[in-house]
This record gives structure tokens, C-alpha cells and sequence, in this order.
């Protein structure tokens, strides 16, 4: 069964995750992706490689697409790459600003090429505005839009640490790229009209915080200004990153009753992690638990008053010392039974044979030509009258060059010309 994105044609110039993994998630719908890399290949091949250009996250990132090696640092190379984009419908790339202009992949070269071309081009901090020179990764942008200290993540050392061992902004932006191209695709079916379509790591990382970067005046002045106003004093007089992380941990916080059922705890055997959303939730979880004189959720409860944080403590030691005399599968059991929301805390790498992972079919095969039989993370999204996913393994670097260029309209004897060149190849 053909896939909702059949026909559509994509090339990509991109490396490490945001770009090529909205390449993913469009080859998932069934669109044709084209990797163009360069002679030495996306950095991510060098991740960890477990053979010479090969490596885990450069198969996981790029799994269902046909592999392109041009050299985009040669006039002659980009004469090719300019050769191809007639054939191609979309266009995606995540390199630094300023670098697709000097080898001629900018917008405004590509359009003159094909005018109803789909560009997506993602950034780390856009393309105006005092960081638009900047490189942009997920760690950079973790600690820029405030996700770290909002987090309050800081090491032994004192040294702020990343939020996660994934990169999150990376994610989001691939997946906003995905949602922009197929947005731009319908568009131009109704109008004829290719775009250009722009996003960043530092969108992405403000709209993982949507609700608390908001501006509500009304709101902040109460519970964000005093805030500012100490965290303002304590950087003026020289306090280090911890102390003021520190100091913000131990402020009056309306959120921190919340925070006690939407929460991780300690185990006999591991930890679990409670997600309790709302007083339901929480009555359920009291249940399980056997807690008692909890008034958190009582009307009369004022989470920012001056005997909230004693008596959130009071209860949170009560829920600690309850967990921490069981092991995993005896709490979720009770949990469970009382439909209290709450899950052990698994490891990654026992996922991909995980039970649950198994009956929903989130892991999917691939036949590697290098590599044999792997199993990847598989799309987002199931469709009931469309086909989503695909076993296309990540291409080898520059196994499929010449198919390709074949494909649209290069002779052996050009390609052998352009190979021997160096405009084409690894």
C-alpha cells in the first residue's frame, strides 16, 4: 500500500538530527528521500562508528533513504546538484547560515531552478536578529531558551548539565519541518505555489515550554516578578550558577503540590514515576498508597502561602517512605488496580523487545546491506487508509550515486567523467 506522501520527491542536504530526521518522518509517509552528502559523509557517521562511516545513530537518522554523494564545494558539483533539483519537489537542509549561499543551495538560487520547489531549511537561531551567524545545536539551545536552569539542571561541580540524554529541540524542529512541508505540498496543490518554509532550535525549544515562557501579565506579576527580580540581584552581585539555581529551588512554588503525584521515586528493585494530571488522578494514587491527611487539593489550600512548603514536605515523605518499602512490580500492580496513572522507569535499551513496544509495532525491521538485520524506531503515526513506515535501511555513502544519476538523465560516460573530477563520489 503506497504511502500519503507517494510521488513526492525530496532531496536533503543535512547532518546529525534536525535535518535528517524530518527526512525520516517524511520517507515514513512515503515520500522518495534523496540524501546528498558530501565526499566524507554526514558528521553523524562518525558517531560512535562501529565500522568505517557506519554507525548506530547515522542508521537510525536516516533509515529509508537512497544515498547521493556530491561535492558541493566544486562549481562542477553544484552544476549536478542544480541538474537535479527540476526532478525534485522538496528540498531540506540544517546547514550552518551562510553556507547554502556559498555553494549555491540558498532559496533564492533554487527557485530560479524549479519555482514551485518546497524549501525547508532549519536553524539554530534563524536567519535575522543579533545570533542569526551563530551555529545552533540542541545543547546550546537547551541553555539559551531556558530549559536548562528552567529544569534547575546543575552537576556536582556546579556546572549546568543538558535536560535529557536525547536532544528534544532537534526533534521538534525535524517534526515541525515535516509538518510545514506537507502543509506547503497541500498549498501548492491548490495554487501551484512552491515556498519557503523556516524553523529553528530555538522555536523548538521555546514551544517545549509553551505554557511557562508565555507572557500573562496578570499571572506573572504575582509568581514570575519576584522571581526575576531576585534572580536579577543574585546575578548582579556575583552568585555562582548553582546558588542561583539552588535559590530558585527552595522559593515558594505554587506548583510544588502538584509536583509531588507528577513525580519520580525510589523502589525496592528500581524507580517508578507518578503522572497524575488532575485531583482524580491524585485521589487514585492516595488510594494505592494509603495516604492520608493530605489537604493539597483542598479548596482552602494556598500553594504559594507561608505553610504550603511543610506540608507539601510532610506528604512527600509520607509517598517516599510507602514507595520505598516495595519493589516495581508490586507498586504498578496496586497502581494499576486502582487506575492510578504511574510507570516503571525502564531502561532505553531494553526497549526495542519491550512487551508493550512489541504489540503496538513501534519497532520495525530493515535489511541493512552492510550491516544484516536491525530494527529501528518506526513512524509516528499509523493511517488506516495509507501505508506509513519503511523498510529502506540508511544508505551506505555513495552506494546509490550513480542509480540516481542514471535515474535523471546522467550517462556512464558523464558520471565516470564527473567521478574522475571529483565533482560526484566519495
Amino acid at each position: 500500500m503506497p504511502g500519503p506522501l507517494d510521488g513526492i520527491k525530496v532531496l536533503e542536504l543535512t547532518q546529525i538530527i534536525a535535518g535528517p530526521y524530518c527526512g525520516v518522518a517524511l520517507a515514513d509517509l512515503g515520500a522518495d528521500v534523496v540524501k546528498l552528502e558530501s565526499p566524507v559523509g554526514d558528521a553523524s557517521r562518525k558517531i560512535a562508528q562501529f565500522a568505517p562511516g557506519e554507525s548506530k545513530a547515522f542508521h537510525a537518522l536516516n533509515r529509508g533513504k537512497r544515498g547521493l554523494v556530491i561535492n558541493l564545494a566544486t562549481t562542477e558539483g553544484q552544476a549536478v546538484a542544480h541538474q537535479l533539483i527540476p526532478h525534485f519537489d522538496v528540498f531540506v537542509t540544517n546547514v550552518r547560515p551562510g553556507v547554502a549561499d556559498r555553494i549555491g543551495m540558498d532559496y533564492d538560487t533554487l527557485r530560479q531552478i524549479r519555482s514551485d520547489l518546497i524549501y525547508f531549511d532549519v536553524t539554530g537561531f534563524g536567519d535575522r536578529g543579533p545570533s542569526a551567524h551563530r551555529a545552533g545545536s540542541d545543547a546550546m539551545v537547551q541553555a539559551y531558551s531556558g530549559l536548562v536552569a528552567g529544569d534547575l539542571k546543575v552537576g556536582p561541580d556546579g556546572a549546568p548539565e543538558q535536560i535529557t540524554a536525547s536532544a528534544p529541540s532537534d526533534y521538534i524542529a525535524a517534526l515541525g519541518g515535516a509538518m510545514g512541508v506537507c502543509a506547503a505540498l497541500f498549498h501548492r496543490e491548490r495554487t501551484g505555489e512552491g515556498q519557503r518554509i523556516s524553523g529553528t532550535l530555538l522555536g523548538a525549544g521555546l514551544a517545549l515550554q509553551t505554557p511557562w515562557v508565555a507572557d500573562v501579565p496578570v499571572s506573572d506579576s504575582i509568581l514570575l516578578e519576584p522571581l526575576r527580580r531576585m534572580m536579577t540581584e543574585m546575578r548582579v552581585s556575583g552568585a555562582s550558577y548553582a546558588e542561583m539555581i539552588e535559590a530558585r529551588r527552595s522559593r515558594p512554588n505554587q506548583g510544588k503540590a502538584f509536583r509531588i503525584y507528577y513525580s519520580g521515586y525510589p523502589v525496592k528493585d528500581g524507580a517508578i514515576i507518578l503522572g497524575a494530571l488532575t485531583p482524580q488522578n491524585r485521589d487514585q494514587i492516595r488510594t494505592a498508597l494509603e495516604i492520608t491527611n493530605d489537604p493539597t487539593d483542598n479548596d482552602d489550600f494556598n500553594a504559594i502561602g507561608p505553610d504550603a512548603d511543610a506540608i507539601v514536605a510532610r506528604v512527600e515523605e509520607q509517598i517516599k517512605a510507602k514507595l520505598a518499602s516495595g519493589t516495581m512490580t508490586e507498586w504498578i500492580r496496586k497502581l494499576d488496580a486502582a487506575g492510578a496513572p504511574a510507570s516503571p522507569v525502564n531502561w532505553m535499551e531494553d526497549m526495542p523487545d519491550d512487551p508493550q513496544v512489541a504489540a503496538m509495532n513501534l519497532m520495525r525491521p530493515v535489511e541493512h546491506p552492510l550491516t544484516g538485520p536491525e530494527r529501528h524506531v518506526g513512524p509516528l503515526v499509523n493511517m488506516s487508509k495509507t501505508a506509513t513506515g519503511t523498510s529502506r535501511p540508511a544508505p551506505p555513502l555513495d552506494a546509490e550515486t550513480d542509480d540516481i544519476l542514471r535515474e535523471h538523465g546522467f550517462s556512464d560516460e558523464m558520471i565516470a567523467s564527473l567521478r574522475e573530477t571529483g565533482a560526484v563520489g566519495a
